[in-house]
């Protein structure tokens, strides 16, 4: 009887030449990402105030909460040390600009995400639990975007949030997002439009973000290997310019390579899986070919599970 391959190490599969490559970071380019994503919230409010009508709305809130996962996937990349090299300018970046505006702590991320890649689909993950872990019906899929984009998983975290319990502690852990989103609120009321915060901020934050999150939840680890191998017990899957606008924002859909690889900033995982994949490593990586792809595998199981 044969066994399977060992788990690998980025050491195992890169030359130390590569390495040092790879885990250069820039400030530049990590402020690029951010001030991207600013860019393409504002150009979204423009031109929803330009033309407000309904289909140009639907598609603001769409490219908004698009744009409001990419802003948590870079303070997800702060979170690692990687949007700049200097370690304040990094962690002011990952807090202030991008976490705390779709409300999100930073260090609380972090103690818990640390724990996600350390036991990764083990049973001292926080991220992934024996259920989200299993596959799930096409109607239990259908069920769960509903209540997305009904607002309604956006509810139910807001009341179950954890903070509610340590009322000693609310203020500490809410005192950022709120600064930020009065500041926010502050700004669109000075132009004359604080509707704007509600209806293209607070709305997408509520719909869309939550079914973008869900999907790349379910591409990133549903329907893999429970071992500790990093090429199996994550999923990269490849992403058009469709899926990175409305789904994948910076990069995230190479999450293989990241885990493999987590001192490597998202604007190289690209360049991290082309050497992977010259390397011969292919087979035995878990990848899909596209977001449709990954659903389609996550719904071939029994009935009724959930996601």
């Amino acid at each position: 009887m044969t066994s399977s391959p060992r788990a690998v190490a980025a050491g195992d599969v890169l030359t130390l030449e590569e390495l040092r490559h790879l885990r250069r970071t820039s400030t530049v380019r990590g402020l690029a990402l951010v001030l991207h994503a600013w860019g393409v919230i504002a150009a979204a409010i423009a031109v929803y105030a330009w033309w407000p009508a309904p289909l140009v709305l639907l598609l603001a809130v769409m490219v908004i909460g698009s744009r409001q996962l990419g802003l948590a996937v870079l303070m997800h990349e702060g979170s690692h040390w990687l949007l700049s090299p200097r370690s304040a300018v990094n962690t002011r970046v990952a807090r202030w600009l991008c976490g705390y505006p779709v409300w999100i702590d930073l260090s609380r991320y972090r103690r818990r995400h640390h724990l996600h890649h350390r036991y990764t689909q083990q049973a001292g993950d926080p991220d992934v639990d024996v259920d989200r872990s299993k596959p799930a019906s096409v109607r239990a899929l259908l069920w769960a975007a509903l209540r997305d984009l009904s607002t309604w998983t956006f509810w139910i975290g807001v009341a179950t949030w954890p903070g509610w319990r340590e009322p000693r502690m609310l203020w500490s852990r809410l005192r950022g997002p709120v600064a930020v989103n009065a500041a926010l609120l502050g700004a669109l009321a000075a132009l004359g439009r604080w509707e704007v915060y509600v209806v293209l901020w607070l709305l997408p934050r509520a719909t869309w973000y939550q079914l973008v999150t869900r999907l790349r939840a379910i591409a990133e680890h549903v329907a893999t290997s429970g071992d500790e191998d990093p090429l199996r017990n994550t999923r990269t899957t490849q992403a058009g310019p469709l899926a990175r606008a409305l789904l994948a924002p910076y990069w995230v859909n190479y999450h293989v390579e990241h885990h493999l690889l987590v001192f490597v900033p998202c604007w190289k995982l690209r360049s991290a899986h082309a050497l992977l994949l010259g390397k011969g490593y292919g087979p035995r990586m878990e990848l899909a070919a596209t977001y449709g792809d990954v659903l389609s595998r996550a719904t071939r199981a029994r009935a009724g599970s959930p996601i």
